[in-house]
């Protein structure tokens, strides 16, 4: 799957454009899966920290979070809620910022993706002996709305030990500046991740409703930052490590992606801290 000049320019930069990882009709195959899921889904019922009901919006959005880990969740864009009525402000399916985070076992399209030959020998080429999947997402990005995605690394939500971590983010339509694209800092990866957003040891304080909690700081040159413009279908391979955003959507139209993540573990210890953990073991990749 992966050239040797690929390989090299991934571990140069932290991250890699993989072109036409996936062909049109398979993009157009989840973004009718995903469209599916949001006919199905009853806001009045299932968002309850949209509506009144005595929680926190923090405080509910962060148990939305754990509870999601082997679910198929909805997540609101910020703008799409009236602040004076806490309604949705527009049609449900202009309103949801991300599905997560277990697509890729209970979704049968995004399962067959995930699991694909496809998914496994860029796994292999990046020598990973025993994969797990830990999320899936799909993130919608919509029009006017879609909500900025901050600088930040994905090692400071999910770490193991030994550290070894990628994403695999899929354009399911093209992804411009205007729209909302990635940005990255080249090389950024061979830096430690000092930020940690992570379950909160605290056992009193989390049976109290403080989940989750920020350990630490990562500080980053906003200036370094450089677009990554991508056409539907195209991959974009993302280190653990390396630091990343994305800019509000500015666009009329939405900027559609799915992306899963996966870690070693292969003699590989996943951090109890982790934000998101699974009563039963992560779906390993590889057939056994």
């Amino acid at each position: 799957m992966l050239s040797q000049d690929q390989l090299h320019q991934y571990r140069q930069d932290g991250f890699l454009v993989i072109k036409e990882l996936l062909t049109i009709d398979e993009c157009q195959q989840l973004k009718t899966a995903a469209n599916k899921l949001i006919d199905g889904w009853q806001p009045e019922e299932d968002y309850l920290w949209i509506f009144p009901n005595g929680e926190t919006r923090e405080r509910s959005g962060a148990r939305q979070m754990i509870d999601s880990s082997d679910k198929i969740s909805f997540f609101i864009e910020k703008d799409a809620v009236d602040p004076q009525t806490g309604k949705l402000n527009r049609e449900k399916h202009l309103s949801v910022s991300m599905i997560g985070h277990y697509l890729h076992m209970l979704e049968p399209n995004f399962k067959t993706i995930a699991f694909s030959d496809k998914i496994k020998a860029i796994a292999r080429d990046l020598q990973y002996i025993k994969p797990a999947i830990r999320q899936s997402l799909y993130i919608f990005k919509q029009p006017l709305i879609g909500e900025k995605i901050t600088s930040h690394r994905d090692a400071s939500y999910v770490s193991n030990e030994p550290f070894k971590i990628d994403g695999i983010w899929i354009a399911l339509e093209d992804a411009t500046v205007e729209n909302g694209c990635l940005w990255f800092i080249p090389g950024s990866h061979s830096t430690p991740t000092q930020r940690h957003y992570i379950r909160n040891p605290n056992e009193q304080e989390f049976n109290e409703g403080k989940l989750l909690i920020n350990m630490g700081e990562d500080q980053f040159d906003e200036n370094a930052f450089i677009p990554v413009e991508v056409k539907a279908g195209d991959a974009v391979l993302i280190d653990g490590q390396v630091a990343h955003k994305s800019e509000q959507n500015k666009s009329s139209y939405t900027r559609q992606i799915c992306a899963f993540h996966i870690f070693e573990s292969h003699n590989s210890i996943y951090k109890k801290e982790n934000w998101l953990q699974l009563t039963e073991p992560f779906p390993l990749l590889y057939d056994e």
